[in-house]
C-alpha cells in the first residue's frame, strides 16, 4: 500500500495515498480499533451541512475569503451527495468530545478542498483544516450540533412521513371493521362484545399519542449549540456567529433552528436527546404491543384464535409446508 506523509501537532505520520483523511483521522484508527461500527451516512452529511454552514457563515463575517469559502463549500457539497462515504472509517467508539469524527471531517473537506484548488492531498494549502475547515468551531458544539441536525432529519423525513401512513392505515381499518363484532377480552379470557374497529381505534390513538409527544420534543431538538466554542464561553467566535451560522443551518436544512439558550447546558449534557430517546422507546412499545395483539388474534389457524387473518407474505417453516408465520 502506497502512503504518503501527513504532520499534526505530534509530528509526521503515515496516510494511505488514496485516503482523503490526514494525520489525526489515522491516529484514531491506530488508537481505536474497537469494534465495526462507524457513523451513518446520514450523521456524516448533516456534519457536512453544519461545515458548509460554517463556511458560508466565516465568509459572510469576513473572516474567510471569497475563494477559500468556495472550496470548502464545493467539498462539504460532495461529501453531502455521498461521494466519499467510504472516507470516514473512525469507530463510533472514540473520545466523548467527538474530537476523532470532528478532525475527519475536517482533514477530508480540507484535503478535497485543496484538491478542487489544484494541489495535492495533504498539502494543507490553500485550505487547512484546522485554521479554515474549523474555523470558529469546537469539537464540544459541533458534535452535539450535528446530532440534533441527524435527530430532527430523521424525526421529520423519516419517522413522521412513516407514521403517517400507519395512522391513515389504522383509519382506514377503523372503519372497514366498524360493524365487526367480537369478543373483548380482559386477562386473555372471553369479556363483553367489541367490534374489531374499536381495536383498531385504540391503536390508532396510541400510535397517536407517542406521535405527539415526538412532536412536543422537537423545540428543544432545534436548540443547537453551535457558537460555544471549547467549553461554552464562545471563545475566539465573531459576536454575530451563533446566529448566523444557525440561520444557514436552517437555510440549508428547510428546518428552523435556533441558537441554545444556554450553551453550557448543551454541550455538557444531552437531555434533549434523552428525551426523545425515551418518547421513541414509548412508540416502540406502542408498536409492540399492537403487532403483539395481531398475531395473537391472528394464531391458529386451527388452534388458536383465528379472529383475524394476516398476509401470507412468506412461507413460514422449512419442514412444515403450508405453515405461514406472521411477517
Amino acid at each position: 500500500m502506497t502512503t504518503r506523509k501527513e504532520a499534526d501537532a505530534l509530528g509526521e505520520i503515515e496516510v494511505p495515498e488514496q485516503a482523503l483523511w490526514g494525520a489525526q483521522t489515522q491516529r484514531a484508527l491506530q488508537n481505536f480499533k474497537i469494534g465495526t461500527q462507524t457513523f451513518p451516512p446520514e450523521f456524516i452529511e448533516q456534519y457536512a451541512i453544519l461545515k458548509k454552514a460554517a463556511a458560508l457563515t466565516n465568509l459572510e463575517l469576513g473572516k474567510l475569503s471569497a475563494e477559500l469559502s468556495g472550496f470548502i463549500v464545493d467539498a462539504c457539497d460532495e461529501v453531502i451527495a455521498g461521494l466519499h462515504r467510504d472516507q470516514f472509517p473512525i469507530s463510533i467508539w472514540q473520545t466523548g468530545s467527538g474530537t476523532q469524527t470532528n478532525m475527519n471531517l475536517n482533514e477530508v473537506i480540507a484535503n478535497r478542498a485543496n484538491e478542487l484548488a489544484g494541489h495535492d492531498r495533504g498539502s494543507r494549502t490553500p485550505v487547512h483544516p484546522n485554521d479554515h475547515v474549523n474555523l470558529s468551531q469546537s469539537s464540544n458544539d459541533t458534535f452535539p450540533t450535528a446530532m440534533h441536525l441527524t435527530v430532527m432529519q430523521g424525526l421529520l423525513q423519516c419517522l413522521a412521513p412513516a407514521l403517517d401512513g400507519l395512522l391513515q392505515a389504522l383509519q382506514q381499518k377503523q372503519r372497514q371493521f366498524e360493524q365487526r363484532i367480537k369478543s373483548g377480552r380482559t386477562h386473555m379470557m372471553d369479556a363483553t362484545p367489541v367490534t374489531l374497529g374499536q381495536e383498531f381505534g385504540a391503536y390508532y390513538s396510541q400510535i397517536e399519542f407517542a406521535r405527539e409527544q415526538l412532536t412536543a420534543v422537537q423545540p428543544a431538538l432545534q436548540c443547537l449549540a453551535i457558537g460555544g466554542s471549547a467549553v461554552g464561553t464562545g471563545l475566539n467566535t465573531h459576536a454575530r456567529w451563533s446566529d448566523a451560522v444557525v440561520q444557514k443551518i436552517s437555510n440549508l436544512t428547510g428546518i428552523a433552528y435556533r441558537p441554545a439558550d444556554n450553551n453550557f447546558m448543551f454541550m455538557a449534557a444531552h437531555d434533549a436527546l434523552l428525551d426523545c430517546h425515551g418518547r421513541l422507546r414509548l412508540l416502540a412499545t406502542s408498536l409492540y404491543k399492537m403487532a403483539s395483539d395481531l398475531r395473537l388474534m391472528g394464531s391458529g389457524p386451527r388452534c388458536g384464535l383465528a379472529e383475524i387473518k394476516l398476509p401470507a407474505n412468506e412461507p413460514g417453516s422449512s419442514i412444515m409446508p403450508g405453515k405461514v408465520n406472521p411477517t
